[in-house]
């Protein structure tokens, strides 16, 4: 079974930064496909980015510029930094993973396992 669990969330000014962690269990995280989404109340649940096993990243163009995927395979963890905070940034922000590492996913329904969320809280 492999289990994902979100940390970092908070809140912060706008402008500020933050870096949210995702620890993945089990033994072949580096093959995985990984993705960060968030969902803002009364919203769906959109992609912020997503990384293949090789690194290669992606982003929502609401994101580009302010956000970093990154992910270390030696720690089984993956990790999103977000600079230049807005209030619209604020969200429950989850983690996702995929087995099929080969490309990066924008669809939720892509994903196979997901963490249970950190919230994010930016102040105007």
């Amino acid at each position: 079974q492999v289990q994902l669990v979100e940390s970092g969330g908070g809140l912060v000014q706008a402008g500020g930064s933050l870096r949210l962690s995702c620890a993945v269990s089990g033994r072949t995280f580096s093959s995985y496909a990984m993705g960060w989404f968030r969902q803002a109340p009364g919203s769906q649940r959109e992609l912020v980015g997503a990384i293949t096993s090789l690194g290669s990243t992606n982003y929502a163009d609401s994101v580009k510029g302010r956000f970093t995927i990154s992910r270390d395979n030696a720690k089984n963890t993956v990790y999103l930094q977000m600079n230049s905070l807005k209030p619209e940034d604020t969200a429950v922000y989850y983690c996702a993973a995929d087995p099929d590492g080969s490309s990066w996913y924008e669809s939720q329904w892509e994903y196979e396992y997901w963490g249970q969320g950190t919230q994010v809280t930016v102040s105007s």
